[in-house]
């Protein structure tokens, strides 16, 4: 049985409180838990101090924003305004999100199963940490095998030289979320600041955003897409049920009104230890019909994705499935 360590647990009900708690440089957060909690009975999180946030107010709601955060009215709304600590499941069937944003709602719908979902929040799954088969395994086992570059060790078991950790980035809202150009605020005991989603993740698997330790997400701003823009999530799993990603697709695409596409984003993850924006895609796409340059779309995306040997799947089966759920997503798409 894995058991964890000794560690004191707090429950603030004001987000000022739980910043000041999270100064201590051996506190943590935790929201929902289902990630954390096991890496903790795997010895890779040892905190002395466990700060929960699933009381605090401030980082609940869904509603329309005006472009700065700030609640108003459908009829002046400009962006969707989503707290850090709403679950998955609300995420999933908030009715402003599918009506929005469809392959938000879809991402988040596919995390795991129900029981995660319904404890698992969104800005977790934003910073969930990296995943590896040599980094997510008990502490006996780690130490038999001499620790990994992430936690304990000098060297990494998939590249077998250099010095950086490539675990894989295995979050399923972040690429919809990408592809809708969302915005992270983010609060510490230091003050605010907002961080463009497409500068949040950097490539390094042993921390793989621009997050710093004390700070925690407080909402995620999602602008509202125009009438043309349609989107797709689509992911691979060993489980369909329960699973991490083996790959993960997230495109939006603005069509005019001739059909003809005005531009077009992807986002390719669980092949590295961030997301893939897939570069060079409006030189191929723009002005042409959707069904006429699924193939060509499907190509670069397929040249672009690199996965590594950190999940126990073969990874040229996983590249060689990216090019086949690009074309499936953009034919229900279209």
């Amino acid at each position: 049985m894995l058991r964890l360590h000794d560690y004191r647990y707090h429950r603030p009900d004001r987000l000022s409180a739980a910043l000041d708690l999270l100064e201590d440089e051996g506190a943590i957060p935790i929201a929902g838990g289902t990630d954390l909690m096991p890496n903790m009975k795997h010895g890779l999180f040892t905190p002395h101090h466990v700060v929960g946030l699933k009381g605090i107010g401030e980082l609940r709601g869904i509603s329309y924003g005006d472009g700065e955060g700030n609640a108003t009215g459908e009829d002046e709304a400009r962006e969707l305004v989503i707290g850090a600590c709403e679950t998955l499941s609300a995420v999933a069937a908030s009715r402003l999100v599918r009506r929005h944003t469809p392959s938000l709602a879809e991402a988040a719908g596919q995390v795991a199963g129900p029981q995660i979902r319904n404890s698992g929040t969104i800005g977790g799954n934003l910073c969930l940490d990296t995943r590896c088969t040599y980094y997510n395994q008990s502490h006996f086992w780690r130490k038999a095998l001499g620790y990994c570059l992430k936690k304990d060790g000098d060297v990494c078991h998939v590249t077998k030289v250099g010095k950086k950790c490539v675990a894989a980035h295995s979050a399923d809202t972040p690429p919809a979320l990408l592809t809708l150009g969302a915005v992270v605020d983010l609060v510490s005991a230091d003050g605010p600041r907002t961080v463009p989603l497409a500068d949040w993740f950097v490539a390094d698997g042993i921390w793989n955003s621009v997050r710093r330790r004390n700070e925690l997400v407080r909402r995620i701003r999602v602008p509202l897409p125009g009438s043309g823009v349609r989107t797709a999530y689509r992911k691979v799993r060993q489980r369909k049920s329960i699973d991490f990603p083996l790959l993960s697709i997230a495109i939006a695409t603005d069509l005019g009104e001739d059909g003809r596409v005005r531009e077009m984003k992807m986002v390719v993850s669980a092949l590295g230890s961030r997301p893939r924006v897939v570069a060079g895609l409006d030189k191929i796409a723009t002005g042409h019909p959707l069904s006429d340059v699924t193939d060509a779309v499907a190509e670069p995306a397929h040249r672009q994705s690199r996965p590594l040997e950190n999940i126990i799947v073969d990874p040229e089966w996983r590249r060689a499935m990216v090019p086949v759920y690009v074309r499936r997503a953009l034919r229900e798409m279209g």
